[in-house]
């Protein structure tokens, strides 16, 4: 339920249906679920968050955006303080149904160009509406995003509000250095491997299994982004014996080794000189 607050906010977002709302911020807020007429792009510039929605949670690492669209309740957690927390809203119109991206909440890299572009708009804030010079720079913008955001990043944990499964799924992301199978699980929580199995399949369509591995997962994300533990530090930290079996996994979900993943360069470009 949204709060008063958060309300107002976002009902500021939606005052003008027809415009693009630009919101950079560089000081903490904390926004309980809420959801907008707008589709959201957020880029978290020099830090790293998580979205949540109502039945999952979505990585947001650095050099990505998340897209999220109009309607879908969500609210961000960020990891740790960042240089600036950087919200596009854009307006809704009838052909985005003719286009899935717009549809589908998820996490997109950042290629250099969308980067500049998201960067400029920094000089601006509140709504930019048709007939500003500045409303057709932001309209190539939203054009440009299904082109650009062919593959998402292949990562996200269901959720769930069940009373029997969510104390199981705060152990299981409190405990992810430790051996956790079926049996230890259960034994913790008095239940039996076919119950918590069945718990598992018919809560949240997802195997324990499959659950434990993009937990580990998204935590080695965390430790790549934002520690200086080695990898082989990170392996034993998210539950595995064998680096390589880290590794493996690791490549098998995000396409890159964990090593290539950390010291990719992470550095902004420099403010654009775009005139408009």
């Amino acid at each position: 339920m949204e709060n008063p607050i958060t309300e107002q906010i976002f009902a500021e977002v939606d005052a003008i249906p027809e415009s693009t709302y630009v919101w950079h911020w560089k000081t903490e807020h904390h926004f309980s679920f809420h959801k907008h007429n707008k589709g959201q792009l957020t880029y978290v510039e020099g830090g790293v968050a998580f979205l949540y929605t109502r039945d999952k949670t979505y990585f947001l690492p650095a050099r990505h955006y998340m897209w999220v669209p109009a309607g879908v309740e969500h609210y961000f957690v960020h990891r740790y303080p960042a240089n600036y927390v950087r919200n596009i809203y854009f307006y809704a119109e009838p052909g985005d149904n003719d286009d899935p991206f717009y549809s589908k909440t998820g996490s997109y890299p950042v290629n250099n160009l969308l980067l500049e572009m998201i960067l400029y708009t920094g000089q601006w804030d509140g709504h930019i509406t048709p007939g500003d010079k500045r409303f057709t720079f932001l309209k190539a913008m939203k054009e440009m995003l299904p082109e650009i955001s062919k593959t998402p990043l292949p990562i996200n944990l269901p959720t769930t509000d069940h009373p029997r499964l969510q104390p199981v799924l705060r152990y299981i992301h409190e405990n992810l250095a430790e051996n956790l199978t079926l049996d230890v699980i259960g034994h913790e929580f008095s239940l039996s491997e076919r119950t918590l199995t069945r718990l598992f399949r018919n809560t949240m369509d997802i195997s324990f299994f499959q659950y434990l591995k993009l937990a580990r997962m998204i935590r080695a994300l965390g430790y790549l982004l934002e520690t200086r533990k080695t990898v082989n530090e990170i392996a034993w930290d998210t539950g595995y014996n064998s680096v390589s079996a880290f590794s493996n996994t690791f490549y098998k979900l995000i396409g890159k080794r964990p090593s290539e993943f950390q010291h990719k360069d992470q550095r902004e470009p420099e403010e654009p000189d775009i005139t408009l």
